[in-house]
């Protein structure tokens, strides 16, 4: 048992820990886009899809003698894939077809290893059932344990990996541990020949059993499939609308494997009643989620306190439908489709066929129908009329939820960046219609119909990066940068003769501030679009020269990190007038970026000048901003009017600069 847990613990965590780092590795090819970290889980479970489907053909087709020499050949071969570091050249590919460029990335990256890796638990539980089943083996154990692993290799990923160690040492790391499992492994297999070559594996063959038919296989794939659709779609929501920091990425994903780990280490933590009582309070806490303005702490505590439910239900339900150990390999076989599914659906389909998040409620309704299919059986009469009642009262009210996301916006949109709204409302300060583009809860510009040309939001002649653009000179043209569009308010400051190039990812942000929004066609400026991301559309281009730089490209309510690395400055400043201004926008709820403004200043030579509008300005055009502007030692001396008062930022002590190989959020989490 020693060698089989320990082949089974090591190949889990090795599964789960690769996950955060090859994300992270490639996050800043694809614009820091939360749908990375979706498409990765959608890879994941696909994968693991495959490693199972190989363990059960395995186990079917091959003699017990055979299955541990082919796998370990397998297994051997595998090492010549290692190191798991990414290719940069996929980086030319990303923008054009970005969906397919993740998950050919991480095809050509970890493939191979993840594959053999998520053979493992399924597998070495079957040897081991074979091997000790006449002294009553229970192999649904190495399940939990490999949970176990999972979740220990998740929470440690943000706590102890990302603060100690760059990305590429990762990896590195990485693949000498799965060089190690790979020998663990080899050595198992050869414990399990030895086992069966000796007169006991012989005598106590695997209990024959019927078959389960096609409506469990179902059952047990729709069961799998809704926790899967949950975690994402949840996830999805914290990460994107909450607070972009990789800790959400993990924390649902650690209470998903945590219901695995109860559930199948000893069923009894499955406390049907409890937990089905507690399964209507998990989709009011939804609902209120949904609908309610919750403090961020409420409101993360009530989302992952929801998915546990959710996961212990679904997990629960199939273990007690778990089928005698001879199908072992076919009951996992069909978890991981129904894991697949449900990935495939939240990461691949629904962003091309929904223009809003819809598969939250499609995923919550799947968990209502399903439990009214398990609970059917043991129902009568006015039981059963009743809970149909519920479900299609319930199915009603997510119907309602899902028209309000898209109800009585002018437009709403979405792709593998984001869903962005344009919403149309009247001022509340008299001022008359405002129409704003809003992604996620944020706004990311707005214009007032009676004042078409009037600077607004963060972007206002009082906050930072106005009084920047006040002060450059005026007595010749002036050539701008803008990094994220929005709906193009910055094109306001621009005079006649002046070149504007603005970079924007997402080609349906431009095509709504084209449509909806008169900024860039009243700009006195000759404005530029160039679509891409805007740090790689700058490393490619010859230096510009620009008289300033700002960088906007908010994601929700982040900037993604890999503009705001050390390197990432670098190329800002190849582009910039020796006397030219780099202004960083960084208002952000969950996260104070002035510790990175610091270290980025002290790395240039510059100074970095924190230019904050508080609430309450009186200002009814413009919106609370924080704007960092960097400037020469020599301009810091002797400011013009419109930035003196500034703060200067001082690096903090111990405060680590972020590289394009190390980054960490809790360092500057609000």
């Amino acid at each position: 048992m020693p060698l089989f847990a320990a082949t089974v613990f090591l190949s889990a965590f090795l599964l789960f820990q690769i996950q955060p780092i090859v994300a992270k590795m490639i996050l800043p090819w694809f614009g820091g886009s939360s749908s990375v970290w979706t498409l990765c889980m959608v890879f994941f479970q696909v994968e693991l899809l495959l490693g199972y489907a190989y363990v059960h053909l395995v186990h079917e087709k091959l003699s017990p003698r055979r299955q541990p020499w082919v796998h370990g050949a397998l297994l051997l071969l595998s090492l010549a894939t290692l190191p798991v570091v990414a290719d940069p050249s996929w980086k030319l590919d990303a923008q054009a077809h970005p969906t397919w460029s993740v998950l050919a990335v991480l095809a050509t990256t970890v493939g191979v290893p993840y594959l053999l890796l998520s053979t493992t638990g399924p597998l070495m539980q079957a040897w081991y059932a074979r091997a000790f089943v006449a002294r009553g083996a229970q192999p649904y154990r190495l399940y939990a344990l490999s949970n176990l692993a999972s979740m220990l290799a998740l929470l440690s990923y943000p706590v102890l990996v990302e603060p100690a160690l760059a990305v590429t040492p990762q990896a590195w790391v990485w693949s000498a541990g799965y060089a190690l499992f790979v020998l663990v492994c080899v050595a198992t297999a050869g414990y399990t020949v030895r086992r069966q070559n000796s007169a006991t594996a012989h005598a106590a063959p695997l209990e024959d059993a019927p078959r389960p038919g096609w409506r469990e296989c179902l059952l047990w794939v729709g069961l799998a499939a809704t926790a899967s659709m949950l975690l994402l779609a949840i996830t999805r929501h914290l990460t994107q609308d909450v607070a972009p920091v990789p800790f959400l990425w993990v924390l649902p994903l650690a209470l998903y494997l945590l219901s695995f780990i109860l559930c199948f280490d000893a069923p009894r933590y499955y406390v049907r009643p409890l937990f089905l009582g507690l399964l209507p309070l998990a989709f009011v806490a939804l609902d209120v989620a949904m609908n309610q303005g919750l403090d961020v702490p409420v409101l993360v505590a009530l989302l992952c306190a929801a998915v546990f439910v959710f996961c212990m239900v679904c997990h629960g339900e199939l273990v007690r439908r778990r089928p005698p150990l001879r199908h072992l390999t076919l009951f996992y076989l069909m978890l991981s489709v129904g894991g697949a599914l449900g990935g495939l659906f939240v990461g691949l389909l629904a962003p091309v066929a929904f223009n809003a998040y819809f598969e939250l409620p499609l995923g919550l309704f799947l968990c209502a129908l399903l439990m009214v299919r398990v609970l059917w059986p043991g129902l009568r009469g006015r039981w059963r009329a009743a809970l149909l009642l519920a479900l299609l009262v319930y199915g009603a009210r997510l119907a309602s939820l899902s028209l309000d996301d898209v109800r009585g916006y002018t437009e709403v949109v979405r792709n593998f960046y984001s869903q962005t709204r344009i919403d149309e409302s009247v001022d509340e300060d008299g001022l008359g219609p405002v129409r704003k583009m809003v992604h996620g809860s944020i706004t990311h510009g707005e214009q007032y119909l009676n004042h078409p040309r009037r600077a607004t939001a963060y972007y206002c002649e009082r906050t930072g990066i106005g009084r920047a653009l006040l002060s450059l000179p005026t007595d010749r043209p002036r050539k701008l940068g803008v990094v994220g569009l929005g709906a193009g308010t910055l094109a306001v400051y621009g005079r006649a003769g002046d070149e504007m190039r603005l970079y924007e990812i997402n080609d349906q942000v431009l095509d709504l501030a084209r449509r909806h929004f008169t900024f860039l066609a009243d700009s006195a400026a000759r404005t530029l679009p160039v679509l891409g991301d805007g740090r790689l559309m700058l490393e490619g281009e010859p230096p510009q020269a620009f008289d300033l730089l700002a960088m906007d490209a908010f994601s929700g309510d982040s900037i993604p990190t890999h503009l705001l690395t050390l390197e990432a400055f670098d190329a800002y400043l190849r582009h910039l007038r020796p006397d030219g201004l780099l202004a960083v926008h960084i208002t952000n709820t969950y996260l104070d970026l002035r510790p990175v403004m610091a270290s980025a200043a002290l790395h240039m030579g510059k100074v970095a000048l924190l230019l904050e509008l508080p609430s309450g300005h009186g200002d009814p055009f413009c919106r609370r901003s924080s704007w960092v502007v960097f400037v020469n030692p020599a301009q810091a001396a002797n400011l013009p009017p419109s930035l003196q008062g500034a703060q200067v930022l001082q690096p903090r002590p111990g405060f680590r600069p972020w590289t394009d190989t190390f980054s960490n959020l809790f360092d500057i989490l609000i």
